[in-house]
Protein backbone atom coordinates (compact mmCIF):
# COMPACT_ATOMS: atom_id res chain seq x y z
CA UNK A 1 0.00 0.00 0.00
CA UNK A 2 2.84 2.35 0.82
CA UNK A 3 4.38 1.66 -2.58
CA UNK A 4 1.16 2.44 -4.39
CA UNK A 5 0.22 5.67 -2.67
CA UNK A 6 3.77 6.85 -2.13
CA UNK A 7 5.44 8.00 1.04
CA UNK A 8 3.36 9.63 3.79
CA UNK A 9 3.40 13.42 3.69
CA UNK A 10 5.37 15.06 6.46
CA UNK A 11 3.38 16.29 9.45
CA UNK A 12 2.30 19.93 9.34
CA UNK A 13 3.85 22.19 11.93
CA UNK A 14 1.69 22.69 15.00
CA UNK A 15 1.46 26.46 14.68
CA UNK A 16 0.06 26.38 11.11
CA UNK A 17 -2.35 23.58 12.05
CA UNK A 18 -3.65 25.60 14.96
CA UNK A 19 -4.09 28.64 12.77
CA UNK A 20 -6.12 26.64 10.28
CA UNK A 21 -8.35 25.28 13.01
CA UNK A 22 -9.23 28.85 13.94
CA UNK A 23 -8.89 30.87 17.09
CA UNK A 24 -11.32 28.77 19.11
CA UNK A 25 -9.29 25.57 18.67
CA UNK A 26 -5.87 27.02 19.46
CA UNK A 27 -4.21 25.55 22.53
CA UNK A 28 -4.22 27.76 25.57
CA UNK A 29 -0.82 28.82 26.77
CA UNK A 30 0.73 28.93 23.27
CA UNK A 31 1.84 32.57 22.58
CA UNK A 32 2.35 32.04 18.88
CA UNK A 33 -1.11 30.58 18.33
CA UNK A 34 -2.75 33.40 20.34
CA UNK A 35 -1.09 36.10 18.24
CA UNK A 36 -2.07 34.41 14.97
CA UNK A 37 -5.66 33.92 16.14
CA UNK A 38 -5.91 37.58 17.15
CA UNK A 39 -4.57 38.76 13.82
CA UNK A 40 -7.07 36.56 11.96
CA UNK A 41 -10.00 37.98 13.98
CA UNK A 42 -8.88 41.52 13.24
CA UNK A 43 -8.53 40.82 9.53
CA UNK A 44 -11.95 39.17 9.45
CA UNK A 45 -13.60 42.13 11.21
CA UNK A 46 -11.90 44.65 8.96
CA UNK A 47 -12.97 42.80 5.79
CA UNK A 48 -16.54 42.59 7.11
CA UNK A 49 -16.62 46.32 7.88
CA UNK A 50 -15.21 47.19 4.46
CA UNK A 51 -17.86 45.15 2.62
CA UNK A 52 -21.23 46.82 1.84
CA UNK A 53 -24.50 45.53 3.19
CA UNK A 54 -26.85 43.68 0.80
CA UNK A 55 -29.26 46.63 0.78
CA UNK A 56 -26.47 49.05 -0.17
CA UNK A 57 -25.23 46.70 -2.88
CA UNK A 58 -28.77 46.39 -4.29
CA UNK A 59 -29.21 50.18 -4.27
CA UNK A 60 -25.87 50.63 -5.99
CA UNK A 61 -26.69 48.08 -8.68
CA UNK A 62 -30.10 49.71 -9.26
CA UNK A 63 -28.48 53.14 -9.62
CA UNK A 64 -25.94 51.76 -12.07
CA UNK A 65 -28.66 50.03 -14.09
CA UNK A 66 -30.73 53.23 -14.13
CA UNK A 67 -27.76 55.29 -15.27
CA UNK A 68 -26.94 52.87 -18.07
CA UNK A 69 -30.59 52.90 -19.14
CA UNK A 70 -30.60 56.72 -19.24
CA UNK A 71 -27.44 56.70 -21.34
CA UNK A 72 -29.02 54.23 -23.73
CA UNK A 73 -32.14 56.42 -24.04
CA UNK A 74 -30.02 59.50 -24.72
CA UNK A 75 -28.03 57.67 -27.40
CA UNK A 76 -31.27 56.68 -29.11
CA UNK A 77 -32.58 60.24 -28.94
CA UNK A 78 -29.36 61.60 -30.45
CA UNK A 79 -29.76 59.15 -33.30
CA UNK A 80 -33.38 60.21 -33.89
CA UNK A 81 -32.40 63.91 -33.89
CA UNK A 82 -29.77 63.14 -36.53
CA UNK A 83 -32.40 61.27 -38.57
CA UNK A 84 -34.49 64.46 -38.81
CA UNK A 85 -32.01 65.63 -41.45
CA UNK A 86 -32.26 62.44 -43.50
CA UNK A 87 -33.24 62.72 -47.17
CA UNK A 88 -35.97 60.09 -46.79
CA UNK A 89 -39.34 61.49 -45.69
CA UNK A 90 -40.23 58.12 -44.17
CA UNK A 91 -37.09 58.15 -42.00
CA UNK A 92 -37.87 61.68 -40.81
CA UNK A 93 -41.44 60.70 -39.91
CA UNK A 94 -40.24 57.68 -37.91
CA UNK A 95 -37.77 59.92 -36.07
CA UNK A 96 -40.51 62.45 -35.27
CA UNK A 97 -42.78 59.70 -33.97
CA UNK A 98 -40.01 58.41 -31.69
CA UNK A 99 -39.30 61.90 -30.37
CA UNK A 100 -42.98 62.53 -29.76
CA UNK A 101 -43.25 59.34 -27.71
CA UNK A 102 -40.09 60.10 -25.72
CA UNK A 103 -40.97 63.75 -25.00
CA UNK A 104 -44.51 62.89 -23.87
CA UNK A 105 -43.51 60.02 -21.57
CA UNK A 106 -40.31 61.37 -19.94
CA UNK A 107 -38.91 64.61 -18.53
CA UNK A 108 -35.80 65.39 -20.59
CA UNK A 109 -35.24 69.08 -19.94
CA UNK A 110 -31.50 68.74 -19.18
CA UNK A 111 -30.85 66.66 -22.27
CA UNK A 112 -32.86 68.98 -24.52
CA UNK A 113 -31.40 72.18 -23.07
CA UNK A 114 -28.08 71.51 -24.81
CA UNK A 115 -29.69 70.52 -28.12
CA UNK A 116 -32.65 72.88 -28.37
CA UNK A 117 -31.12 75.00 -31.14
CA UNK A 118 -30.27 71.95 -33.26
CA UNK A 119 -33.70 70.46 -32.69
CA UNK A 120 -35.42 73.78 -33.43
CA UNK A 121 -33.58 74.05 -36.76
CA UNK A 122 -34.56 70.47 -37.68
CA UNK A 123 -38.23 71.09 -36.84
CA UNK A 124 -38.19 74.29 -38.88
CA UNK A 125 -36.97 72.36 -41.93
CA UNK A 126 -39.64 69.69 -41.40
CA UNK A 127 -42.36 72.36 -41.23
CA UNK A 128 -41.04 74.20 -44.30
CA UNK A 129 -40.17 71.34 -46.63
CA UNK A 130 -42.31 68.51 -45.26
CA UNK A 131 -45.83 67.63 -46.32
CA UNK A 132 -48.94 66.45 -44.52
CA UNK A 133 -48.05 63.92 -41.84
CA UNK A 134 -44.49 65.19 -41.42
CA UNK A 135 -45.68 68.75 -40.77
CA UNK A 136 -48.30 67.52 -38.31
CA UNK A 137 -45.71 65.48 -36.38
CA UNK A 138 -43.26 68.38 -36.38
CA UNK A 139 -45.91 70.66 -34.88
CA UNK A 140 -46.62 68.16 -32.09
CA UNK A 141 -42.91 67.64 -31.32
CA UNK A 142 -42.45 71.42 -31.22
CA UNK A 143 -45.26 71.69 -28.65
CA UNK A 144 -43.65 69.00 -26.50
CA UNK A 145 -40.22 70.64 -26.83
CA UNK A 146 -41.61 73.93 -25.58
CA UNK A 147 -43.34 72.10 -22.73
CA UNK A 148 -40.02 70.49 -21.76
CA UNK A 149 -38.14 73.82 -21.92
CA UNK A 150 -40.67 75.60 -19.71
CA UNK A 151 -41.55 79.27 -19.45
CA UNK A 152 -38.00 80.56 -19.14
CA UNK A 153 -35.82 82.27 -21.77
CA UNK A 154 -35.12 78.95 -23.53
CA UNK A 155 -38.81 78.22 -24.11
CA UNK A 156 -39.46 81.79 -25.22
CA UNK A 157 -36.59 81.51 -27.70
CA UNK A 158 -38.08 78.36 -29.23
CA UNK A 159 -41.53 79.97 -29.51
CA UNK A 160 -40.27 83.25 -30.99
CA UNK A 161 -38.16 81.50 -33.63
CA UNK A 162 -40.98 79.28 -34.98
CA UNK A 163 -44.09 81.38 -34.36
CA UNK A 164 -44.10 82.97 -37.89
CA UNK A 165 -43.81 79.54 -39.49
CA UNK A 166 -46.67 78.14 -37.39
CA UNK A 167 -48.91 81.05 -38.41
CA UNK A 168 -47.91 80.58 -42.05
CA UNK A 169 -48.86 76.87 -42.12
CA UNK A 170 -52.04 77.46 -40.10
CA UNK A 171 -53.36 80.13 -42.46
CA UNK A 172 -52.31 78.29 -45.64
CA UNK A 173 -55.49 76.89 -47.18
CA UNK A 174 -53.47 74.57 -49.43
CA UNK A 175 -51.80 72.79 -46.49
CA UNK A 176 -53.26 69.55 -45.21
CA UNK A 177 -55.93 69.71 -42.50
CA UNK A 178 -53.80 67.60 -40.15
CA UNK A 179 -50.82 69.96 -40.49
CA UNK A 180 -52.98 73.04 -39.91
CA UNK A 181 -54.65 71.39 -36.92
CA UNK A 182 -51.28 70.53 -35.37
CA UNK A 183 -49.98 74.06 -35.94
CA UNK A 184 -53.11 75.54 -34.31
CA UNK A 185 -52.47 73.43 -31.21
CA UNK A 186 -48.75 74.26 -31.23
CA UNK A 187 -49.40 77.99 -31.60
CA UNK A 188 -51.81 78.06 -28.66
CA UNK A 189 -49.78 75.82 -26.36
CA UNK A 190 -46.40 77.43 -27.04
CA UNK A 191 -47.89 80.90 -26.61
CA UNK A 192 -49.52 79.82 -23.34
CA UNK A 193 -46.23 78.41 -22.04
CA UNK A 194 -43.59 80.82 -23.29
CA UNK A 195 -45.06 84.13 -24.54
CA UNK A 196 -43.72 86.99 -22.42
CA UNK A 197 -45.09 89.85 -24.51
CA UNK A 198 -48.78 90.83 -24.62
CA UNK A 199 -48.43 91.55 -28.34
CA UNK A 200 -47.62 87.90 -29.03
CA UNK A 201 -50.68 86.83 -27.03
CA UNK A 202 -53.03 89.21 -28.83
CA UNK A 203 -51.70 88.30 -32.29
CA UNK A 204 -52.10 84.56 -31.59
CA UNK A 205 -55.65 85.09 -30.36
CA UNK A 206 -56.49 87.05 -33.51
CA UNK A 207 -55.00 84.40 -35.79
CA UNK A 208 -56.87 81.54 -34.08
CA UNK A 209 -60.13 83.48 -34.03
CA UNK A 210 -59.85 83.94 -37.78
CA UNK A 211 -59.84 80.16 -38.20
CA UNK A 212 -62.86 79.07 -36.16
CA UNK A 213 -64.97 82.13 -37.02
CA UNK A 214 -64.16 82.15 -40.74
CA UNK A 215 -66.99 82.11 -43.32
CA UNK A 216 -66.35 78.38 -43.88
CA UNK A 217 -67.48 77.78 -40.31
CA UNK A 218 -70.80 79.35 -41.33
CA UNK A 219 -73.90 79.57 -39.25
CA UNK A 220 -76.15 76.61 -38.98
CA UNK A 221 -73.25 74.14 -39.22
CA UNK A 222 -72.58 74.58 -42.94
CA UNK A 223 -68.84 74.03 -42.52
CA UNK A 224 -67.36 71.16 -44.52
CA UNK A 225 -66.97 68.06 -42.38
CA UNK A 226 -63.18 67.94 -42.92
CA UNK A 227 -62.82 71.36 -41.27
CA UNK A 228 -64.38 70.21 -37.98
CA UNK A 229 -61.10 69.06 -36.34
CA UNK A 230 -59.31 72.23 -37.50
CA UNK A 231 -61.98 74.49 -36.00
CA UNK A 232 -61.90 72.43 -32.78
CA UNK A 233 -58.13 72.84 -32.44
CA UNK A 234 -58.30 76.56 -33.18
CA UNK A 235 -61.16 77.11 -30.71
CA UNK A 236 -59.47 75.05 -28.01
CA UNK A 237 -56.21 77.01 -28.36
CA UNK A 238 -58.12 80.31 -28.44
CA UNK A 239 -60.03 79.49 -25.25
CA UNK A 240 -56.81 78.29 -23.58
CA UNK A 241 -55.13 81.65 -24.27
CA UNK A 242 -58.25 83.42 -23.05
CA UNK A 243 -57.59 82.04 -19.55
CA UNK A 244 -54.34 84.03 -19.26
CA UNK A 245 -55.57 87.25 -20.87
CA UNK A 246 -55.48 90.44 -18.79
CA UNK A 247 -58.93 91.72 -17.76
CA UNK A 248 -58.79 94.59 -20.26
CA UNK A 249 -58.48 92.22 -23.21
CA UNK A 250 -61.11 89.84 -21.82
CA UNK A 251 -63.52 92.77 -21.82
CA UNK A 252 -62.78 93.48 -25.49
CA UNK A 253 -63.41 89.79 -26.25
CA UNK A 254 -66.79 90.03 -24.53
CA UNK A 255 -67.62 93.07 -26.64
CA UNK A 256 -66.35 91.86 -30.03
CA UNK A 257 -66.12 88.07 -30.14
CA UNK A 258 -68.98 86.91 -27.95
CA UNK A 259 -71.55 86.74 -30.75
CA UNK A 260 -69.28 84.46 -32.82
CA UNK A 261 -69.62 81.55 -30.37
CA UNK A 262 -73.38 80.69 -30.30
CA UNK A 263 -73.54 79.87 -34.06
CA UNK A 264 -70.98 77.09 -33.47
CA UNK A 265 -73.56 75.28 -31.32
CA UNK A 266 -75.35 74.36 -34.55
CA UNK A 267 -72.31 72.71 -36.11
CA UNK A 268 -72.64 69.23 -37.58
CA UNK A 269 -69.57 68.17 -35.52
CA UNK A 270 -70.45 66.99 -32.02
CA UNK A 271 -66.92 67.77 -30.82
CA UNK A 272 -67.19 71.36 -32.06
CA UNK A 273 -70.63 71.77 -30.46
CA UNK A 274 -69.35 70.56 -27.10
CA UNK A 275 -66.21 72.70 -27.31
CA UNK A 276 -68.27 75.76 -28.22
CA UNK A 277 -70.54 75.14 -25.22
CA UNK A 278 -67.57 74.80 -22.86
CA UNK A 279 -66.05 77.99 -24.27
CA UNK A 280 -69.32 79.87 -23.69
CA UNK A 281 -69.29 78.66 -20.07
CA UNK A 282 -65.65 79.79 -19.78
CA UNK A 283 -66.53 83.27 -21.06
CA UNK A 284 -69.39 83.48 -18.53
CA UNK A 285 -66.96 82.46 -15.78
CA UNK A 286 -64.36 85.07 -16.76
CA UNK A 287 -67.09 87.72 -16.93
CA UNK A 288 -68.24 86.79 -13.41
CA UNK A 289 -64.68 87.12 -12.11
CA UNK A 290 -64.55 90.61 -13.62
CA UNK A 291 -68.08 91.38 -12.39
CA UNK A 292 -69.10 92.06 -15.98
CA UNK A 293 -72.55 91.40 -17.42
CA UNK A 294 -72.64 89.01 -20.39
CA UNK A 295 -76.31 89.54 -21.07
CA UNK A 296 -77.35 90.66 -24.52
CA UNK A 297 -80.47 90.49 -26.61
CA UNK A 298 -79.91 86.84 -27.62
CA UNK A 299 -79.29 85.44 -24.11
CA UNK A 300 -82.72 83.84 -23.93
CA UNK A 301 -82.23 82.25 -27.32
CA UNK A 302 -78.81 80.95 -26.16
CA UNK A 303 -80.32 79.31 -23.07
CA UNK A 304 -83.00 77.76 -25.27
CA UNK A 305 -80.26 76.34 -27.54
CA UNK A 306 -78.42 74.89 -24.54
CA UNK A 307 -81.60 73.25 -23.24
CA UNK A 308 -82.22 71.62 -26.61
CA UNK A 309 -78.67 70.26 -26.71
CA UNK A 310 -78.95 69.06 -23.10
CA UNK A 311 -82.06 67.00 -23.93
CA UNK A 312 -81.50 66.10 -27.59
CA UNK A 313 -82.59 62.60 -28.59
CA UNK A 314 -82.40 62.70 -32.39
CA UNK A 315 -81.90 59.21 -33.76
CA UNK A 316 -79.74 60.34 -36.66
CA UNK A 317 -76.91 61.13 -34.20
CA UNK A 318 -74.80 58.32 -32.70
CA UNK A 319 -75.98 57.08 -29.31
CA UNK A 320 -72.57 57.70 -27.70
CA UNK A 321 -72.44 61.24 -29.09
CA UNK A 322 -75.94 62.00 -27.79
CA UNK A 323 -75.12 60.71 -24.32
CA UNK A 324 -71.87 62.69 -24.09
CA UNK A 325 -73.47 65.85 -25.46
CA UNK A 326 -76.42 65.70 -23.03
CA UNK A 327 -74.14 65.17 -20.03
CA UNK A 328 -71.83 68.09 -20.82
CA UNK A 329 -74.55 70.54 -21.81
CA UNK A 330 -76.48 69.78 -18.61
CA UNK A 331 -73.39 70.92 -16.69
CA UNK A 332 -73.02 74.01 -18.91
CA UNK A 333 -76.66 74.99 -18.51
CA UNK A 334 -76.53 74.46 -14.73
CA UNK A 335 -73.47 76.72 -14.49
CA UNK A 336 -74.97 79.52 -16.60
CA UNK A 337 -78.29 79.43 -14.75
CA UNK A 338 -77.08 78.90 -11.15
CA UNK A 339 -73.28 79.22 -11.18
CA UNK A 340 -72.72 75.59 -10.05
CA UNK A 341 -69.72 73.70 -11.45
CA UNK A 342 -69.41 69.90 -11.42
CA UNK A 343 -66.03 69.39 -9.75
CA UNK A 344 -63.73 66.68 -11.07
CA UNK A 345 -60.87 64.93 -9.27
CA UNK A 346 -57.69 63.91 -11.12
CA UNK A 347 -55.48 61.34 -9.38
CA UNK A 348 -51.86 60.65 -10.28
CA UNK A 349 -49.50 58.60 -8.14
CA UNK A 350 -49.99 59.51 -4.48
CA UNK A 351 -51.41 62.94 -5.34
CA UNK A 352 -54.63 64.37 -6.68
CA UNK A 353 -55.86 67.74 -7.92
CA UNK A 354 -59.31 69.24 -8.37
CA UNK A 355 -60.77 70.80 -11.50
CA UNK A 356 -63.22 73.23 -9.95
CA UNK A 357 -63.47 75.90 -12.67
CA UNK A 358 -63.96 75.95 -16.43
CA UNK A 359 -60.57 77.68 -16.85
CA UNK A 360 -58.79 74.94 -14.93
CA UNK A 361 -60.65 72.27 -16.87
CA UNK A 362 -59.74 73.85 -20.20
CA UNK A 363 -56.05 74.00 -19.21
CA UNK A 364 -55.98 70.36 -18.11
CA UNK A 365 -57.74 69.13 -21.26
CA UNK A 366 -55.29 71.04 -23.48
CA UNK A 367 -52.24 69.46 -21.83
CA UNK A 368 -53.88 66.04 -21.73
CA UNK A 369 -54.55 66.14 -25.47
CA UNK A 370 -50.88 66.85 -26.19
CA UNK A 371 -49.32 64.47 -23.63
CA UNK A 372 -51.81 61.61 -23.90
CA UNK A 373 -51.03 58.84 -21.42
CA UNK A 374 -47.90 60.76 -20.29
CA UNK A 375 -50.01 63.37 -18.49
CA UNK A 376 -49.69 61.55 -15.13
CA UNK A 377 -45.89 61.37 -15.38
CA UNK A 378 -45.61 65.06 -16.21
CA UNK A 379 -48.02 66.07 -13.44
CA UNK A 380 -45.73 64.23 -11.03
CA UNK A 381 -42.36 65.40 -12.36
CA UNK A 382 -42.67 68.37 -14.74
CA UNK A 383 -42.04 71.60 -12.82
CA UNK A 384 -43.92 73.68 -15.40
CA UNK A 385 -47.17 71.72 -15.05
CA UNK A 386 -46.86 71.60 -11.28
CA UNK A 387 -46.47 75.37 -11.23
CA UNK A 388 -49.45 75.91 -13.56
CA UNK A 389 -51.76 73.75 -11.43
CA UNK A 390 -50.32 74.89 -8.09
CA UNK A 391 -49.01 71.47 -7.04
CA UNK A 392 -45.73 72.66 -5.54
CA UNK A 393 -42.30 71.05 -6.14
CA UNK A 394 -42.21 67.38 -7.22
CA UNK A 395 -42.46 64.85 -4.40
CA UNK A 396 -39.32 62.87 -3.56
CA UNK A 397 -40.32 59.29 -2.70
CA UNK A 398 -38.07 56.44 -1.60
CA UNK A 399 -38.43 52.86 -2.78
CA UNK A 400 -40.48 51.85 0.28
CA UNK A 401 -43.03 54.62 -0.29
CA UNK A 402 -43.33 53.75 -3.96
CA UNK A 403 -43.87 50.09 -3.12
CA UNK A 404 -46.47 50.97 -0.50
CA UNK A 405 -48.34 53.16 -2.99
CA UNK A 406 -48.85 50.28 -5.41
CA UNK A 407 -52.15 48.44 -5.05
CA UNK A 408 -52.21 44.69 -5.58
CA UNK A 409 -54.43 43.11 -8.20
CA UNK A 410 -56.57 41.47 -5.52
CA UNK A 411 -57.14 44.79 -3.72
CA UNK A 412 -58.11 46.42 -7.05
CA UNK A 413 -60.60 43.59 -7.63
CA UNK A 414 -62.15 44.08 -4.20
CA UNK A 415 -62.40 47.84 -4.70
CA UNK A 416 -63.99 47.48 -8.15
CA UNK A 417 -66.48 44.91 -6.85
CA UNK A 418 -67.52 47.17 -3.97
CA UNK A 419 -67.82 50.18 -6.29
CA UNK A 420 -69.91 48.18 -8.76
CA UNK A 421 -72.25 47.01 -5.99
CA UNK A 422 -72.67 50.54 -4.62
CA UNK A 423 -73.26 51.95 -8.09
CA UNK A 424 -75.90 49.32 -8.84
CA UNK A 425 -77.75 50.09 -5.61
CA UNK A 426 -77.66 53.82 -6.25
CA UNK A 427 -78.97 53.45 -9.79
CA UNK A 428 -81.67 50.97 -8.86
CA UNK A 429 -83.32 53.61 -6.65
CA UNK A 430 -83.98 55.92 -9.58
CA UNK A 431 -84.82 53.30 -12.19
CA UNK A 432 -88.46 52.64 -12.99
CA UNK A 433 -89.51 49.32 -11.47
CA UNK A 434 -92.04 47.38 -13.48
CA UNK A 435 -94.00 46.54 -10.33
CA UNK A 436 -94.20 50.20 -9.38
CA UNK A 437 -95.48 51.15 -12.82
CA UNK A 438 -98.18 48.52 -12.67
Amino acid sequence: MGGVWGPRAPAMPRSRRAARRGPGSARAGSPASDEEAGSEVLSHCSSASEGASPAEEAAGSEAAAEQSQEEEVEDRLKEQVDNLLDKSAKTRQVALQSLRLAFSSKTLSEFLLERRLTLTDCLEKCLKKGKGEEQALAGTVLTLLCLQMGSGPEGEEVFRSLKPLLVSVLTDSTASTGARQSCATALGMCCYIAAADLKDLVSCLSCLEGIFSSPTAGEGGSAPAQHGPLHCSALQSWSLLLTICPPSHVKSVLDNCWLKLPPLLSSSSVALRILAGETIALVFELAQDMEEDVCHQDTEFLCAQLKVLATESNKYRAKTDRRKQRSIFRDILRFIESGEYQEETIRFGLECMYLDTWARQRTYQAFKEVLGSGICHHLQNNELLREIFGLGPPLVLDAAALKASKVSRFEKHLYNSAAFKARTKARSRVRDKRADVL
